[in-house]
């Protein structure tokens, strides 16, 4: 399983033959078309984000002397179906059968550089990345077939590898079209797109591949990957963000544990490599027993949380302002609320994991990080190695979505491994460190206040999002990878990251005259960076709560308070539907039923959602009995994968919502395993109903973060029609109910 050097990897391909797809936004005119291809423009005539940043000569697409595609992209699987909706579009484009079109994803060197997997924004610019490639590259393959064949491209047929003349009965496969050359033709607009009454794949509930190796258990985790000889390390965590090491005694060490290989010590950062893994556990252990760390800057007291939040922030930046908002008119029709989260974790069900191998000139790392080429950048930077001497491929880890500990693992390998060269060396974090040490999705407060008029519609809407940043993840500041910081030279951040994605979604997709959002922002006491919706998650659960406590006030339906507030036509029909989807239900005297809707980023995908609950009116206890969802992201690429990620999502965004809280005091964190830091278990989740809603015509969206925000107002909202009680601070527990 060992890599191949970079070089040879590029000869190897180059001598196997295959075209290499490139892309430029000034690129020459397509030739002729094909009868069955209608031309389309989309992305407001621009090609997607992933081809503008693969400005130069990037393989897309490569066709093999046998006759199969090889796709390269470079996103990461997360579970999230990727792989098949790209080998769709592909097998699409190219009128391959599905079987003859291999999909390699995320390996540095190799595939293009398409930054982070997040933002559910893979269908848009991979997927569609690849399937303008594709549909070039059968342009091409028709051009250059039309010499050879002395045909008209009119009368040439394209299917499954081989290009056939219609007059003349001749045929000729990929290979022998392209003689071993390479298609250098660049993508421009206007691409040819295969006309959608002709789809075979698209729009399809394909099944992922992978399913049923994950049930057999032959699922190729990060976590089960093993090379020859290869030996295990663990990292000597220090007791606090700012611990630095004061003194290490590893004298008994050898003698206490066999095994030892070696004791890596950088500064604060100490590791230790052994023959196995439990041997690197024990010297792990043994080493912390026998360390010595100074202090770390006290946590706030978890009961002023909030407070200390507040007292931290900066001075407010207006995010959006229309209208008049001082000036509209206030009456007792105004009501205000305040929202809270806690930090919550990524919780991955695999701790992290990296394994890495120096071979003497190249590092190579096998990573799950969402974001191979920017770790690579950080990587290069703390390690001051050249980038191209960094080969990092990407294998799937056990659960994540967003910016989990993947990359730190990784760096861990890094530096055991160039400390112990041409050995395969294995890093495997404990659930401890992983809970302790895991960016956090951080706290935040939402404030809202409103008022109707006298037609019972919403005059003015004035919001206050505090809130930290909500992307540190690893680029070309070395910073941003945990081991940095503790080197003898550490390196720190060099900036607070991404404090946009905090109010993503605060400011209402609603028809309101008068508007205004700011946001606070603060650095907090928690490592913090991108967790799956961001800082929507909060936003989207206070203002769909708030709009329900609008619509009581209004003394009108919730939905039909709503749509009042709602002229965009697809916005409207999630709405209806999930309506339509909820009409039977018959609710009992302790059960309720609540909504919620969005338009992620207010650009993106809609959702409309419901959850019935039954709550305990004397005990406070909580059953999440079902929930609905109906959905419009557009073209449907597989209707599969988007139904699979919806319900994943709406069922890891209740866990957030009933269960889910980081637990500290003013000296470490305490929730350090699955007892302190509960998830929903398999007993508790609900019956789950999905409704897709297909507009080919329109551009596809992603939806791997589309469900998570309005979960957790739907569930607040039935909670309210079940027992009257409203509670806006997450997460929603028996005893907020009682209390409230």
């Amino acid at each position: 399983m060992t890599a191949l050097p970079l070089q040879s990897r590029r000869k190897f391909i180059k001598n196997m033959g295959y075209i290499s797809v490139g892309f430029s936004l000034l690129g020459a005119c397509i030739g002729a078309e094909d009868p069955t291809i209608a031309s389309r423009v989309t992305y407001d005539g621009k090609l997607p984000g992933s081809i503008g940043r693969t400005n130069t000569v990037n393989a897309w697409l490569e066709i093999l002397e046998d006759g199969r595609i090889r796709v390269l992209s470079g996103k990461v699987e997360l579970g999230q179906g990727i792989r098949t909706a790209i080998q769709q579009v592909a097998a699409e484009e190219l009128d391959m059968d599905l079987n003859k079109v291999q999909v390699h994803l995320a390996e540095t060197g190799l595939t293009p550089n398409e930054g982070y997997t997040g933002a559910s924004a893979s269908i848009q610019y991979s997927a569609m990345s690849v399937r303008f490639a594709a549909a070039t590259a059968r342009q091409e393959l028709l051009e250059l077939a039309r010499k050879k064949l002395n045909t008209p491209i009119a009368d040439l047929l394209l299917f499954n590898g081989v290009v056939k003349s219609k007059l003349s009965n001749k045929s000729l496969t990929f290979a022998e079209i392209l003689e071993g050359e390479q298609i250098k033709r660049e993508v421009s607009i206007p691409v040819p797109i295969k006309n959608k009454a002709e789809h075979r794949y698209v729009g399809k509930a394909i099944p992922r591949t992978d399913i049923g190796e994950m049930v057999r258990g032959q699922g190729g985790y990060i976590q089960d990957l093993r090379f020859p000889g290869m030996v295990h390390a663990r990292v000597v965590r220090p007791p606090g963000y700012e611990s630095k090491l004061i003194t290490l005694d590893g004298n008994g060490l050898k003698a206490e544990v066999p095994g030892v290989i070696k004791t890596v010590i950088k500064g604060s950062f100490v590791g230790v490599i052994t023959e196995r893994e439990h041997q690197a556990i024990k010297a792990e252990q043994y080493l912390k027993n026998h360390s010595e760390w100074t202090t770390s800057t006290p946590f706030p007291e978890p009961k002023n949380l909030f407070t200390h939040i507040k007292g931290i922030s900066d001075d407010p930046e207006t995010i959006r302002n229309e209208g008049n908002v001082e000036l509209a008119i206030k009456d007792v029709k105004t009501i205000k609320a305040r929202y809270t989260k806690p930090y919550i974790k990524h919780a991955s069900l695999g701790p992290a994991c990296g394994l890495a191998m120096f071979d003497g000139e190249v590092l190579h790392i096998w990573s799950h990080s969402q974001g191979i080429y920017p770790l690579r950048e950080a990587l290069a930077a703390m390690l001051s190695m050249e980038a191209d001497k960094i080969h990092i491929i990407a294998v799937p880890g056990a659960g994540c979505f967003g910016h989990s500990t993947a990359d730190d693992a990784a760096t861990d390998a890094a530096l055991m491994a160039l400390e112990h060269p041409n050995i395969h060396v294995r890093v495997q974090w404990s659930r401890h460190d992983e809970h302790a040490w895991d960016p956090y999705g951080p706290a935040m407060i939402a404030e809202l206040e409103a008022s109707l008029d006298e037609n019972n519609r919403i005059n003015y809407w004035k919001a206050e999002v505090w809130t930290d940043s909500h992307s540190q993840r690893p680029n070309k500041d070395a910073g941003t990878v945990l081991a940095a910081r503790h080197l003898e030279t550490p390196f720190e951040m060099n900036s607070r990251g991404y404090l946009g994605g905090g109010h993503r979604n605060a400011d209402p997709y609603y028809n309101i005259p008068n508007m205004k959002v700011n946001a606070h922002y603060y650095k907090g006491p928690f490592r913090v960076s991108s967790l799956r919706s961001l800082g929507s998650f909060t936003n989207i659960f206070a203002i769909e709560s708030f709009m329900d406590a609008l619509a009581e006030k209004a003394g009108q339906d919730p939905l039909d308070f709503r749509l009042n507030h709602l002229e965009d036509e697809r916005a409207v029909a999630v709405i209806q539907k999930v309506k339509e989807l909820t009409a039977s239900q018959n609710i009992a005297d302790d059960q309720g039923v609540g909504y919620a809707f969005m338009r992620y980023k207010n650009t993106d995908a809609y959702i409309a959602m419901a959850a019935k609950v039954a709550v305990n009116k004397v005990m406070g206890n909580i059953e999440l009995i079902k929930m609905w969802a109906a959905v419009d992201v557009g073209e449907v690429i597989n209707m599969d994968g988007i139904t699979n990620q919806v319900e994943g999502g709406m069922i890891q965004a209740a866990s957030w919502t009933l269960k889910e809280q980081v637990t500290f005091n003013t000296k470490e964190i305490t929730s350090t395993d699955w007892l302190k830091y509960p998830i929903l278990r398999f007993s508790q989740i609900p019956e789950v109903e999905v409704a897709i809603i297909n507009r080919p015509e329109e551009d596809a969206k992603g939806v791997g973060e589309v469900p998570m925000p309005p979960t957790a107002a739907a569930i607040a909202n039935a909670i309210f029609k079940a027992c009257g009680k409203r509670v806006n601070d997450l997460p929603i527990t028996p005893e907020k109910i009682l209390n409230a």
